[in-house]
């Protein structure tokens, strides 16, 4: 009965493909998901592995339906909100337990502590690196050639009207450039030069999605990690409440990823690629300063935690979060709420506020 159930939901999606007939309410705007990065959106990838990156365990997921999956906040990722926006009926599902005819509505491959370079997160243990999930996702596509019959130019046609999402280069900062004890990358690089160093082989690894099949690509810019309250509890500056330094090292980043996304649009790198840079950079600027505004009481300390702004060690098992998640942009020490995350997605598929140079439901309609 389960094997009947399962061909029935393939046949009424490859049905949906073939006929363009997926404009029904119930449909979702593109036939799949993936998703890339690290644990902003990670959503039960790494539960498994040994690291200090896990976040299998309450108060982790105490606002999420199905409790603490894995995701490294109290309820819905960014990435959860959206795929909710583009249509899905369900959660796009973490690749460590996808296999078989769900692969058709894509994965997650997000793993937290991970980072563009291969090295990064080594500190806190096991995690999947940027270059690793995009091998995931090519084996991803040789399994799905099988309900394809071997088609290949009918699986790229399928994959290039899904949406993909690459967050990454938080931890390549947090968890490597600016942890000195433990890599050597700030004295082996200037600021400017490891921002070139990350956007090569960012560059390369968006680069063999695309020849994988990826055509629809939002790539995220690294926020304002100087201000979160891992660093404010760190943090002694008196010209500003942020650590500005970290900050202007992402902003060389994030400059020259938004020139790369307009290098890949021009068509002549990745031609029939489209694809939207996201400003989480600007968002979360704007939500940090003007928070008030928004509904956000609490901007500098996370829900849970421990020690100076709840940052200094992350959400401890068991441990008794704030009683009202809605007024804190920070869930724990690195992590923003589900109601920051909400407000994002919203913004981000529906405005061209904090996105480039379409919003991401005009890129689901391409």
């Amino acid at each position: 009965m389960a094997v009947v159930f399962r061909l029935s939901v393939l046949l009424q999606l490859l049905l949906c493909f073939t006929a363009r007939g997926c404009s029904q309410p119930q449909q979702p705007q593109v036939p799949c998901f993936f998703i890339f990065g690290d644990s902003l959106v990670d959503n039960g990838n790494n539960n498994r592995m040994l690291t200090l990156a896990r976040a299998n365990y309450r108060p982790y997921g105490i606002d999420f339906p199905l409790g603490a999956t894995g995701r490294f906040t109290n309820g819905r990722t960014y990435v959860d909100a959206l795929a909710q926006l583009l249509g899905f009926p369900n959660y796009i599902p973490p690749y460590a337990r996808t296999r078989g005819s769900a692969l058709l509505r894509g994965v997650n491959f997000a793993s937290g502590a991970s980072g563009i370079r291969d090295e990064t997160g080594n500190n806190l243990g096991g995690h999947t690196s940027m270059n690793q999930q995009v091998e995931n996702f090519g084996d991803v596509v040789l399994q799905m050639r099988r309900y394809f019959r071997g088609d290949n130019a009918t699986l790229h046609s399928y994959l290039s009207r899904c949406i993909f999402y690459a967050g990454l280069g938080s931890n390549d900062y947090l968890n490597n450039y600016f942890m000195p004890n433990f890599y050597t990358t700030s004295s082996d690089f200037t600021a400017k030069a490891y921002a070139a160093a990350l956007l090569k082989d960012y560059t390369r690894q968006l680069t063999q999605m695309y020849n994988y099949g990826a055509r629809k690509v939002i790539v995220s810019a690294v926020g304002p990690i100087g201000c979160i309250p891992y660093q404010l509890a760190r943090y002694n500056g008196n010209s500003s409440r942020c650590n500005e330094k970290i900050n202007d090292a992402v902003v060389l980043f994030n400059t020259e990823l938004r020139k790369l996304v307009s290098s890949f649009n021009k068509g002549r790198i990745l031609p029939e690629a489209k694809f939207v840079y996201l400003d989480s950079y600007t968002s979360s600027k704007d939500l940090y300063q003007n928070g008030a505004s928004y509904g956000f009481e609490v901007i500098d300390k996370g829900c849970c935690g421990v020690g100076r702004n709840n940052g200094q060690i992350t959400c401890l098992p068991l441990q008794q979060p704030c009683e009202d998640r809605t007024k804190y942009l920070f869930w724990d020490a690195f992590h923003p709420t589900e109601a920051a995350n909400i407000m994002f997605a919203k913004t981000s598929y529906s405005s061209k506020t904090y996105t480039y140079p379409i919003n991401i439901q005009q890129l689901a309609s391409l």
